[in-house]
């Protein structure tokens, strides 16, 4: 086979691949109960399928596993930037997602190669059909996910002057220690609040201009502060793919000067599958709690 032809080959692969899977995008957009939602099929059946299509263009060009890992990662790549470019999806987003989508544009090329070679035209037919059923039945299904993050801190001073620094607090000012915060994540700046009382309003405000207005809904002076999220900024990185329900603040007294303080949070997911972006929530959620929580110890031991 000359050059031309194997290059023409390779390109239809990249196009029809790519083609398909904005198409199937479309089609999802129109099947899903919620539009917002981005469901599993979406990063891991679609991405599948992808590299099914390449391996079928592909299956007699005697491409090298080596090479296909490297075209699969070019198509993967290709997918990003139109992603980019068509969805409005931001680099950070594009970042976590890659891997979800070039391993299993990987995965469906190597599969795709095992069963083409077996010149089995019903056990093609079923692999597709298999998993293009299971495209429409996720697509049209209800997905929720809700979880709660946790994490302690233990301060070297009494939990009256803990408090002081609990409801509202000045401007953070230490570098950023999380890597996803570094390359422009928002990461949480200051709090201010409308009144000190139950029912008050609360700001968080995050390093880009962001403010999240919250609602303080338990206000037990050194004990605890709840407070729920009625607003929240969309932007085209993670907070338009999570929502923040409720976040609390509990301090308990350990009796010998210094005071355990208990951050939790309560989100709501609306991409899947779980075990994967999940990860990524609690740990940018965790994240979130350890710079102000850092913050408030520093304050309160100063």
């Amino acid at each position: 086979m000359d050059k031309q032809t194997l290059k023409f080959e390779i390109i239809k692969g990249l196009i029809l691949s790519n083609a398909f899977a904005f198409s199937s995008i479309a089609i999802a957009s129109f099947l899903k109960p919620d539009s917002n939602v981005l469901v599993y099929t979406e990063f891991v059946v679609v991405p599948l399928l992808m590299g099914i299509i390449c391996a079928w263009c592909w299956r007699d060009l005697g491409i090298k596993s080596r090479v296909l890992v490297l075209l699969s990662c070019l198509n993967g790549l290709i997918g990003v930037l139109l992603s980019a470019v068509f969805l409005g999806e931001g680099v950070i987003c594009l970042l976590i997602v890659s891997p979800l989508i070039f391993t299993f544009i990987i995965t469906g090329v190597f599969t795709g190669r095992a069963i083409f070679k077996k010149r089995n035209q019903n056990l093609n037919v079923s692999v597709v059909s298999l998993l293009l059923l299971l495209f429409f039945v996720d697509t049209a299904s209800r997905h929720h996910y809700e979880n709660l993050v946790s994490d302690v801190v233990i301060v070297n001073a009494p939990p009256e002057e803990v408090w002081k620094h609990v409801v509202a607090f000045d401007r953070i000012e230490e570098e950023e220690n999380y890597w996803l915060f570094k390359m422009g994540m928002p990461s949480p700046v200051a709090a201010s609040v409308d009144g000190y009382y139950e029912g008050a309003g609360r700001k968080c405000i995050f390093s880009n201009g962001y403010i999240f207005d919250e609602k303080m809904v338990t206000y037990k002076p050194a004990e605890n502060l709840t407070f729920d999220i009625v607003q929240q900024p969309r932007d085209p990185e993670i907070m338009g793919h999570i929502d923040i329900l409720r976040g609390q603040f509990i301090l308990k007294d350990n009796g010998n000067g210094t005071t355990t303080l208990t951050g939790n949070s309560w989100y709501r997911l609306h991409v899947f599958p779980v075990w994967y972006y999940d990860l990524w929530a609690k740990s940018i959620t965790r994240n979130v709690h350890l710079r102000v929580m850092d913050h408030i110890k520093y304050l309160s031991e100063k």
